[in-house]
């Protein structure tokens, strides 16, 4: 048999070769239509996220500079912080996001809520929760123009990772937040997970709860990863979210076990929680 004959290249009317075609030759994946569109709508959203924190930012400001004489627990701020944040999954049809068992959330007194951590839309997606809290977010996160600027202005908490003086003057600062009646949102697992599987818990949120005789307040977070995946600022195209509020661990029960086991049993509530809506979505 003879050799084969190559095969031609694909030219446009010019004589050139078609721009999917020369990524196959360099041996890269063709741009296909979908991964076009995710492309336009990143580049959409991220560029609505700026020009309107452009916008919001000031606002956030003046209401800073208007309530810091009475407000010491910046709830108004933070309200308006959380409206903000929302803004960007109302207007997005691309997610959907649904709160499951709001009536469980703990509003009788402030609580360490914790969260499993999948996306950088998890911050986003939990101020829809529209619940008053100081976040705990690693200190890289306050110096983001603008948004970092703002967290600043609602006093939520810094923390530098694996830095032992800044865990001690985090654990602080939680203190002093719940002795004065607010509640604090941390993820247990210290960072995201790429896999979507949990990762293990640091210590850090159940010894706040159970040194201050607060509860614990268990959310679990699904439909983020796929939206916005770890690795990557592209959007995933449309994907449900959903924020399920389990049973508060109330204070009493908390004094029931030492730090290490009530850490293994709020993860294994999550673990559970997530299986299950693996095997029922």
């Amino acid at each position: 048999m003879g050799a084969r004959r190559p095969v031609a290249s694909r030219k446009d009317g010019r004589g050139l070769e078609q721009p999917a075609l020369r990524r196959v030759h360099r041996g890269l994946p063709p741009i296909g239509y979908r991964v076009l569109i995710r492309l336009i709508g990143s580049l959409l959203f991220w560029a609505f996220l700026l020009t309107s924190s452009l916008v919001l930012f000031p606002i956030a400001a003046l209401l800073w500079l208007f309530t810091i004489g009475f407000d010491s627990r910046r709830r108004i701020l933070h309200a308006f912080t959380s409206l903000w944040a929302s803004l960007y999954t109302w207007l997005n049809p691309a997610w959907p996001v649904r709160v499951i068992g709001r009536e469980q959330l703990y509003t009788e007194g402030p609580a360490v809520i914790v969260a499993n951590h999948l996306s950088l839309l998890d911050i986003l997606v939990l101020f829809r929760l529209q619940t008053h809290f100081r976040w705990v977010s690693k200190v890289e996160n306050f110096r983001i123009p603008l948004i970092g600027w703002n967290m600043r202005l609602c006093d939520y908490i810094p923390l530098r990772r694996g830095d032992a003086r800044s865990i001690h003057a985090m654990m602080r600062l939680c203190d002093q937040a719940i002795a004065g009646g607010s509640s604090i949102m941390m993820f247990p697992e210290g960072t995201r997970s790429a896999s979507g599987r949990l990762r293990s818990f640091k210590l850090g949120a159940f010894e706040i709860a159970k040194r201050n005789h607060v509860p614990i307040q268990p959310i679990v977070l699904r439909g983020t990863a796929e939206a916005l995946p770890k690795r990557g600022f592209i959007l995933q195209g449309r994907h449900p979210i959903s924020i399920e509020v389990l049973e508060p661990i109330l204070a009493d029960e908390i004094e029931q076990y030492d730090v290490e086991a009530m850490t293994d049993r709020v993860r294994g509530i999550l673990l559970d929680s997530l299986e299950q809506g693996a095997q029922h979505p």
